[in-house]
């Protein structure tokens, strides 16, 4: 027994020799460690299935993050892209990375390209149409993700994809009963009709030109997209529509590697989008600025009409710096560092009125639409990934790509089209995030890994535009301060203030706030209005058991993969 332990610990400590000593350039081919299970959580049942079949196929978290990036392409087609954006967060061995995949706008974008000649906002001209683009970068960021740290082939990763949209995939009800109201939408202002217009409830919907397009990306990889016959099909679909993307913006396109946001809170390491997104941002300052005032949450209960006040108070104040300071950091001087920097943080704790409502914070902020999609990986290895991608609205501009099958996001919109004008949600923005060309537009995405002891303790994030970043916060407090399961957070009622107007609280109109708890909100001077929240993927491990968990609301599945047997949870 004692020479067992003497040649174990000899070979921990030759372990830690080797990993001290590595490069800093991960290898995801050697995975050492092999955990009991994998987890994920799904903004669907189809990526669930995809990434359960690369998983166990002996995928990593990033092979897995890719596969279900493609195939929510087809079957998630309101949100899920290659026509878009996002960012994905990486925690493999030990060490985390961020890749920023985020649309740009084009060389021939300016900043009042959707004012008329009196100065004044044309309607939906950022929104709908081809005029509303922005330059892709799913396709890009997913081919960095494997060049770095995938383990399968590209092709098999694709595999998924182009079955399902060569065959067809049964349509959900959630995704089928809203087809009428965007058919409306874009009728006689874009060819979405076309594609999509016989799309119906429980009724086989075949991709042909989208299975095409990602048969050419499997084979000769992401030049495919920018530089191949796609990006051919792309300028030519711009020209006929007048739209400004053209093949020198498709080619020029990067996605970047850049450094996570991390901050320690409570016992917990928090690793975080950076910008251009500002969700990291504002998810580490909401969670700092409520500890810096923990003693006014005392015997609070939960959406409570008191707690709501609170973490409305806070919040805020946290879209003010929002708007004021955050943008593409290529652009503009953001000043992360001192928004984070906790004198700061504890000058901002201490101007929350636990009694009375905040009249004058300071400027508001534009906003992402909710029809962004978000999933969560953690795989045997105890690697995972945080992924928010997005078209922003649903169904994005409406614009499909002729002869190549897929939707174009509208995220031009996420610009500040001019400043100090409110959006159709009612918000405006500033300097900072106004359009220049190359510039990547302001997101909420929030896609984000707690790690306890260097062990990843919790995989989220979630679509929902402005509100992403809240729910999130909302989402880590329901589990970490009240104790809820990881089924019990993600169901819970959401509530979300954005600054402006300053005595308005959103709550979400699936799961309302109880009648008592909105009278005593008006009794505290607040308007209160329903809205549409987003749709949470949480994977968590609390050091004894793994467990995922979708949100109710929606059309999502997780699940539990245990790495030697069949049995999914």
């Amino acid at each position: 027994m004692q020479l067992q332990k003497l040649v174990l610990s000899l070979s921990l400590f030759c372990c830690y020799l080797l990993v001290a000593c590595a490069p800093p350039e991960v290898d995801a081919t050697e995975q050492s460690i092999e955990a009991k299970v994998a987890a994920v959580a799904m903004p669907d049942k189809f990526a669930a299935e995809v990434s359960e079949e690369i998983l166990r196929a002996g995928g990593n978290a990033v092979d897995a993050a890719i596969a279900v990036g493609f195939s929510l392409a087809v079957s998630v087609p309101e949100a899920g892209n290659i026509g878009g954006g996002g960012f994905m967060l990486i925690h493999m061995k030990g060490e985390d990375f961020f890749i920023d995949y985020r649309e740009k706008a084009p060389r021939a974008a300016g900043r009042d390209m959707y004012l008329d000649e009196n100065g004044d906002v044309i309607d939906r001209a950022s929104t709908v149409g081809h005029l509303a683009v922005g330059v892709p970068g799913s396709v890009a960021g997913f081919w960095e993700a494997h060049k770095r740290f995938g383990t399968m082939p590209w092709d098999q990763l694709l595999a998924p994809a182009i079955r399902m949209a060569e065959e067809g995939f049964e349509v959900p009800k959630k995704l089928g009963d809203g087809l009428p109201a965007r058919l409306e939408k874009f009728e006689g202002k874009t060819n979405f009709g076309s594609y999509f217009g016989d799309m119906r409830t429980g009724k086989l919907h075949k991709q042909p030109e989208l299975a095409a397009t990602l048969r050419r990306i499997a084979e000769n990889g992401a030049d495919e997209f920018y530089k191949g016959e796609t990006a051919k099909l792309i300028a030519a679909e711009m020209e006929r529509g007048h739209g400004l993307i053209t093949m020198e913006d498709l080619a020029s396109y990067e996605a970047v590697w850049r450094e996570p946001l991390r901050a320690n809170w409570r016992e917990f390491e928090i690793v975080s989008a950076p910008l251009p997104s500002s969700g990291g941002v504002a998810l580490i300052q909401l969670l700092k600025v409520r500890d810096y005032i923990d003693h006014y949450f005392q015997d609070v209960p939960h959406n409570s009409a008191q707690y709501i006040h609170l973490v409305a108070e806070i919040e805020k104040r946290v879209f003010a710096d929002r708007a004021e300071f955050l943008g593409d950091p290529d652009f503009v001087d953001a000043r992360v560092n001192e928004l984070l920097d906790d004198d700061y943080i504890k000058l901002r704790a201490q101007e929350v009125d636990p009694d009375a409502i905040s009249m004058d914070v300071g400027a508001g902020t534009g906003l992402e639409t909710h029809d962004t999609t978000h999933y969560s990986i953690l795989d045997k290895w105890g690697n995972a990934v945080a992924n928010t991608y997005t078209l922003n609205l649903g169904f994005g501009s409406g614009v499909v790509v002729e002869g190549a099958g897929f939707l174009l996001n509208n995220e031009m919109d996420d610009f500040s089209v001019k400043p100090g004008v409110p959006n159709a949600f009612g918000v405006v923005g500033s300097k900072a995030n106004e359009i220049q060309p190359g510039k990547r537009m302001l997101s909420s995405m929030t896609p984000t890994i707690l790690l306890e002891d260097d062990r990843v303790a919790m995989v989220v994030g979630t679509p929902g535009g402005s509100t992403i970043f809240t729910t999130v916060f909302q989402t880590i407090l329901n589990i970490i301060d009240f104790g809820m399961t990881p089924e019990e957070a993600t169901g819970a009622t959401r509530f979300h203030h954005q600054l402006l107007p300053p005595d308005l609280i959103y709550f979400g109109a699936l799961r309302p706030l109880p009648e008592e708890t909105i009278a005593a909100l008006g009794d505290r001077g607040y308007r209160t209005s329903p809205r549409r929240f987003g749709d949470v993927q949480l994977v968590y491990d609390d050091g004894k058991t793994v467990r995922a968990a979708s949100d109710p609301r929606n059309r999502g599945v997780s699940m539990v993969i245990e790495s030697n047997s069949d049995k999914v949870n």
